[in-house]
């Protein structure tokens, strides 16, 4: 027990049933659009890395439905589609993104890893493990300059939680009492090591205590546990009462990359988590009792899946980059 002050326990979200149901539509979106990009890497179409988020939805969802898009920023790490989806971005520039295409949002020059909205506050997917966390730090000092009223959420990952630069960003977000939520999506594998053969402190959620920053731990398979846990964060940032860490426990189905077979853990506990902890199914029941009926259900499952084909139809059509695009945006002036 501490004596500092801390926030409070967080409480399960009370959704509405319409608000569930956005939930449950955005978190069925990433999901199809992920599948859906697999199948296209298969292909061909998607080159270099490509990182799915099947499994995570209700992170994104749960964490970004607190945010306000214009006030609030968010910056990520690789596995990035998940996130600008849940941040209400347009599936066709994403998926043209992927593809290399230049109706994508970086103009098809930055692919699956690398993709940036300033009119959406999202500050881009980072390849390199762990920069995000300095680059949404300078964020949250940004908006506390400029007196915006703005928190940044900055995701990294367990296997970025052991990197250096992390805990620099920590000391100075507590030293200047940022607004940053440093939010750690546990998948428990990092690139392929099992978190208890990689940490020491396997509990992520205390990684701030040296520097005094509260942390909270979190089911991040249930969407409400993630919003109720995301509001108590914003409440603290947004009081003025600095950074905080959110250890989101949750779990990818397919391997690190879709050049990874996964072969460090076992089929049997990929299905025990797909049967009986997958988040999306978790929301479907949560609607049911709330007299959404099976049919419904599927109804939606149907307007989702031709979104995410349009989209997929979308990036296939449209024309590459020029060749001269090679020189635009490589320096922020003209010389």
């Amino acid at each position: 027990m501490s004596n500092r002050e801390r926030p409070a326990e967080p409480k399960r979200y009370k959704a509405s049933k319409d608000e569930l149901l956005d939930f449950y539509k955005q978190m069925l979106l990433i999901r199809r659009f992920e599948e859906r990009a697999g199948q296209l890497y298969g292909l061909g179409l998607i080159g270099g890395f490509c990182h799915l988020y099947i499994g995570q939805e209700a992170v994104a969802v749960g964490l970004q439905s607190a945010m306000k898009v214009g006030r609030d920023s968010v910056i990520t790490g690789y596995r990035d589609h998940g996130h600008m989806l849940a941040y209400g971005i347009d599936p066709k520039v994403i998926m043209a993104e992927l593809t290399g295409r230049e109706a994508g949002i970086s103009k098809g020059k930055g692919g699956s890893m690398h993709m940036f909205s300033v009119e959406h506050g999202f500050y881009g997917g980072h390849g390199i493990v762990g920069a995000q966390v300095a680059l949404g730090t300078g964020l949250a000092f940004k908006h506390q300059y400029s007196k915006d009223g703005g928190t940044c959420l900055a995701y990294f990952g367990d296997g970025a939680a052991n990197q250096g630069q992390v805990y620099e960003s920590f000391n100075m977000a507590k030293l200047w009492d940022l607004p940053v939520i440093y939010a750690i999506e546990n998948n428990r594998y990092a690139m392929g090591t099992a978190v208890e053969r990689s940490a020491s402190e396997p509990d992520f959620y205390k990684r701030g205590e040296s520097f005094r920053i509260p942390g909270i731990q979190v089911d991040g398979m249930d969407v409400l546990a993630v919003r109720g846990a995301a509001e108590e964060a914003m409440a603290w940032t947004q009081a003025g009462k600095g950074p905080i860490i959110l250890e989101l426990l949750t779990y990818r189905y397919r391997g690190h990359s879709m050049s990874d077979p996964a072969k460090y853990r076992t089929r049997e506990e990929v299905q025990d988590y797909r049967e009986h902890r997958d988040p999306i199914d978790h929301a479907a029941k949560e609607l049911e009792k709330l007299g959404i009926k099976e049919e419904e259900l599927k109804a939606i499952d149907k307007e989702i899946k031709d979104i995410v084909v349009e989209a997929a139809k979308f990036a296939e059509e449209a024309p590459e980059p020029a060749p001269a695009e090679l020189y635009t945006d490589v320096l922020v002036e003209s010389y």
